[in-house]
């Protein structure tokens, strides 16, 4: 069952499902989850090894960062590239709750598609994902502007939490490293 907001906005105050959530969706969240924002872009830069026991993620390049005092700051997307991002909130998910991140529709209108995955039982920190410009033109995007969705369900029987690397928002490995 996908969680409405009245039972989103008590979590949040209760037990800080969300933090860093803006006024907007404090006040007033559209749909049945929160618009999250962006917060950090990277480039990808040399190789990376993904194995059965052990993984190496290619380095990283920041290009961008949201600024509080600086709302006007933004980044281009260039067509064909491919950016890792993470959001500007953190999340705190407790053993009953799972969560899936949507593009916004303005992302794909523009040409820029979404690359994601579920959100764990006990996953605490920001949330990384990717997007790429599969269109023909630039794309200017302002940091710190909604650009994915996220809805929060609740888990039926039991969860194992989350337990991998990742967790904190972690973007990349710090070299090789073995899998949990």
């Amino acid at each position: 069952m996908v969680l409405g907001v009245d039972k989103l906005l008590k979590l949040v105050k209760e037990k800080k499902l969300v933090e860093g959530l803006c006024k907007r969706e404090l006040a007033n969240p559209e749909g049945a989850g929160f618009d999250l924002r962006l917060g950090e872009l990277y480039e990808l830069e040399g190789e990376g090894f993904l194995g059965i026991e052990s993984r190496d993620t290619p380095n990283l390049k920041k290009i961008a960062e949201y600024e509080s005092d600086n709302p006007e700051k933004s980044a281009t997307i260039s067509p064909g590239k491919y950016y890792l991002v993470t959001t500007i909130e953190s999340v705190n998910l407790p053993k009953n709750l799972i969560a899936f991140i949507v593009s916004r529709t303005t992302l794909f209108r523009s040409g820029i598609a979404l690359f994601n995955g579920a959100v764990s039982p006990g996953y605490r920190g920001k949330l990384t994902f990717a997007i790429c410009n599969l269109g023909q033109q630039k794309i200017k995007i302002a940091l710190g502007a909604r650009v994915v969705h996220i809805t929060f369900h609740e888990v039926a029987g039991n969860s194992n939490l989350y337990r991998g690397q990742w967790q904190g928002g972690r973007v990349t490995t710090e070299g090789e490293e073995r899998q949990v």
